[in-house]
């Protein structure tokens, strides 16, 4: 059977694979969308990319991509309507941060069960100073590179948001303004409510979604 479109297993609540959406619902990049149910993985996943994490994005040509920012990338290389990739090394030393030690201590507090030894207050501690460096930085702009919104911003936007939900009283009662501000202009956006449409879990044979879907201007 000839593929026509790329397909993209995902699972909406992941912050990587919402960073993915995100770059395909910008460049307009339209691909089948599979909804991952991660304790029961498609076997059609497994086979494509073994290491069972989302997302994965096969393309036309059968190049498998199993890391968020190389599918977002991917995408905006394509077309990129919004200049996301202007300022790009800038972009990826914010990225690296957030991805590396950030992404430690988030994982550390929000699932603290999870490792052994792990005390959730402590990690959110050692997360704080990149949050504190962000809003510093956004008090500059209302974006993180300035005036517009750059990959920086889509790609830390969905951990700064899982940061947010694990504890959003403590959260709201930190002196992060523009932060918090930056935060909320992207969870009351339509770019937001595009990529976070509920999708019931995929199985062989079940017919497929084609994403993005608008849902608003």
């Amino acid at each position: 059977m000839t593929v026509t479109r790329p397909v993209l297993y995902s699972f909406r609540r992941c912050p990587y694979a919402m960073r993915a959406r995100l770059a395909l619902d910008v460049s307009g990049q339209a691909v089948r969308l599979r909804e991952v149910v991660l304790r029961d993985k498609p076997e059609e996943m497994l086979a494509v990319s073994p290491k069972g994490t989302v997302p994965v994005l096969r393309t036309v040509d059968g190049t498998i991509l199993e890391e968020s920012l190389d599918i977002m990338y991917w995408a905006l290389k394509q077309h990129d309507p919004e200049n996301w990739l202007v300022e790009e090394p800038k972009s990826a030393e914010l990225i690296a941060d957030i991805d590396g030690p950030f992404k430690h201590h988030l994982d550390r507090y929000k699932y603290s069960n999870r490792y052994d030894g792990a005390v959730a207050e402590q990690h959110r501690s050692a997360a704080m100073p990149y949050l504190v460096a962000l809003n510093e930085r956004l008090a500059e702009g209302p974006w993180l590179l300035g005036g517009d919104a750059r990959l920086a911003d889509y790609a830390i936007l969905p951990f700064v948001r899982q940061f947010a939900n694990t504890d959003r009283d403590w959260f709201d009662r930190q002196d992060w303004p523009y932060l918090k501000v930056w935060l909320e202009r992207f969870l009351s956006s339509s770019r937001f409510k595009n990529v976070m449409g509920k999708y019931a879990q995929w199985k062989t044979g079940d017919p497929e979604i084609d994403f993005p879907v608008r849902t608003g201007p």
